[in-house]
C-alpha cells in the first residue's frame, strides 16, 4: 500500500523530536500511544538511536504504520502492537518512557483517564511521559482557531479539548507535571515523570 501522509506530522516532527531529545535523554524503552501514520515514529527512532521504538494504535492503523515501519528499517523501530484505551490491557515490556501525540483531544475524558492510569501504572519511578497536542490552559483556549476545532471536534462526536487542570486532577499524585512547553501552531508538549 502507498504510505498514508499527514503533512501536520512533517510540520512538527522537528520541533517535537528537539524536546524528546532532552526529555528522554535517558530513556531506553519508549511506547507510542496513537502511532497514527507511523511518520512520528520514524522519524524519531531515527533521531534518537539509544530508543528503542515501539508503535502501538488500533489495529485498523497498523497496515499503514508498517509501510513506514519496513520501508525505513530500522534496528530500533518494532512494528505496531494493538492498543485501544479502555479495551487493550498496555504492555508489560520494561518501557521507562512514553509518547503520544495529539490523542487527548480526540479521546473522551474518560478514556484519557484511563490513558494517563495506565502510563502511571506501566511506567518505573523516575519514567517520563512526553504528551503533546493543543490542551486547555488557566481556563483559555491558546488562540480562537483551536477554540473553534474545538467545537467542531465536539460536534463530530469526539472528546474535544481537555485541560491542563483536568489531567493534573485525574493523575493525582502518580505523575508530576514538570514541564509546560509551548510548541508552534499553538500547541504545548507536557512532560510527565512518574514519582518515586
Amino acid at each position: 500500500m502507498s504510505k498514508p501522509f499527514s503533512q501536520a506530522c512533517e510540520n512538527n516532527k522537528a520541533p517535537i523530536l528537539a524536546v524528546l531529545r532532552d526529555a528522554f535523554e535517558q530513556a531506553g524503552k519508549v511506547l507510542e500511544i496513537g502511532s497514527g501514520t507511523g511518520q512520528h515514529a520514524v522519524h524519531f527512532a531515527e533521531g534518537l538511536p539509544h530508543l528503542h521504538w515501539q508503535t502501538s494504535d488500533v489495529p485498523v492503523h497498523h497496515e499503514g504504520i508498517n509501510a513506514w515501519v519496513n520501508e525505513a528499517n530500522l534496528p530500533n523501530l518494532a512494528a505496531p502492537i494493538p492498543l485501544h484505551i479502555g479495551q487493550d490491557s498496555f504492555p508489560e515490556n520494561g518501557f521507562d518512557a512514553v509518547y503520544s501525540a495529539n490523542t487527548a483531544h480526540i479521546m473522551f475524558a474518560h478514556e484519557v483517564q484511563q490513558m494517563m492510569a495506565g502510563i502511571a501504572k506501566l511506567l518505573p519511578a523516575g519514567g517520563v511521559f512526553c504528551q503533546y497536542g493543543p490542551f486547555i490552559y488557566k481556563n483559555a483556549f491558546s488562540s480562537a482557531s483551536n477554540e473553534a476545532f474545538h467545537y467542531s471536534l465536539l460536534e463530530r462526536g469526539l472528546g474535544g479539548y481537555k485541560s491542563i487542570e483536568e489531567l493534573l486532577s485525574w493523575v493525582g499524585n502518580s505523575m508530576q507535571l514538570t514541564d509546560i512547553i509551548d510548541m508552534p501552531a499553538n500547541n504545548l508538549c507536557l512532560i510527565w515523570r512518574k514519582q518515586g
